[in-house]
């Protein structure tokens, strides 16, 4: 199976360089400056359950792409989708599967419309990810699965495809027969820890320790209020396990979303947390979830002025 893998971040390049670690037929697109790196320093990986690092990784720039591939595993960041289905397009054939990694659901309506719901699996990964200053993936913690699922019935022979070949790297990997439940379920996650870290600018044990459990139940249950209104409630026993994650006292969590924010950069606010307010019948009703979008959206105007005033 060949596989391009949209960029390499700190997802894309994780997953794809432990698939090329197993030997699998691996690809990145990336831009110019990224593929200079790669190929100077190699795509290096430092991770508590084992370093990688893969010298000269075969790489390709929008501009040559002109090959198809079985299967492109997308992982970008929310803001830069329009730009990576512009730069990927002329690798998907005929037989060609996306497989993307981001949380919401904006990206599967955005990958519907270009590709076809056929063309299109559902997918989402567990795992604590981010480059350094040196261009390094640096892995956290031993979480490391990736769950795939196809969405179409015609599509359940290629998941299995995907998932033999993906077995064998070091990472766990899930194929699921409730892709799109489990996908909700991971938004009502995301949304709820990023609007509450991002809201409270701390991570879950000290919000706990200040007597924050009313507000992040609050929150839990609006996000599992709307994806109940769309037609995907949050399982009990799934529920269950977020609430003690949200309540945990001395819990280090915080989102990516606010790590995101605390290092004055670009967040993905409208689509973790915008598209989910959006969905919701009666905004009114999520309180919480609205203050917590209007604290990103005055961060990003904050962002967006200084940046003016400073020419860039």
């Amino acid at each position: 199976m060949r596989i391009l893998v949209v960029g390499a971040g700190s997802i894309g390049g994780y997953f794809g360089g432990r698939l090329l670690e197993a030997g699998r037929d691996v690809t990145f697109l990336v831009r110019q400056h990224r593929a200079e790196k790669l190929a100077t320093q190699g795509l290096v990986v430092k991770s508590s359950v084992g370093d990688l690092s893969v010298s000269n990784p075969a790489t390709v720039i929008a501009g040559n792409l002109k090959q198809h591939y079985d299967l492109v595993l997308l992982s970008c960041k929310a803001y830069d989708l329009e730009q990576a289905i512009t730069d990927f397009s002329p690798a998907v054939g005929p037989s060609t599967r996306i497989l993307p990694l981001l949380n919401g659901m904006r990206h599967m309506e955005m990958l519907d419309n270009r590709f076809g719901s056929g063309r299109v699996l559902g997918g989402l990964c567990m795992i604590a990810t981010s480059l350094n200053s040196d261009g390094e993936i640096v892995h956290t913690g031993r979480l490391q699965s990736l769950t795939l699922g196809a969405r179409d019935p015609q599509n359940e022979g290629f998941a299995g495809e995907v998932e033999k070949t993906f077995s064998g790297a070091d990472f766990e990997v899930i194929r699921s027969n409730l892709i799109v439940q489990e996908m909700w379920e991971k938004w009502v996650f995301i949304a709820t820890n990023a609007g509450l870290t991002t809201l409270m600018r701390a991570p879950i044990g000290d919000i706990v320790e200040a007597g924050g459990n009313d507000v992040a139940e609050a929150l839990l249950d609006e996000c599992n209020a709307i994806s109940n209104a769309c037609g995907y409630p949050v399982r009990p026993e799934v529920l269950k396990r977020f609430r003690k994650m949200f309540t945990a006292a001395g819990s280090p969590m915080t989102a990516s979303l606010f790590r995101d924010l605390e290092g004055g950069g670009k967040i993905e606010a409208d689509h973790i947390i915008g598209d989910m307010l959006g969905r919701a019948s009666d905004v009114a009703s999520a309180s919480v979830l609205r203050i917590a979008f209007l604290h990103m959206r005055a961060y990003e105007a904050r962002r967006r002025r200084l940046a003016e005033s400073d020419g860039r």
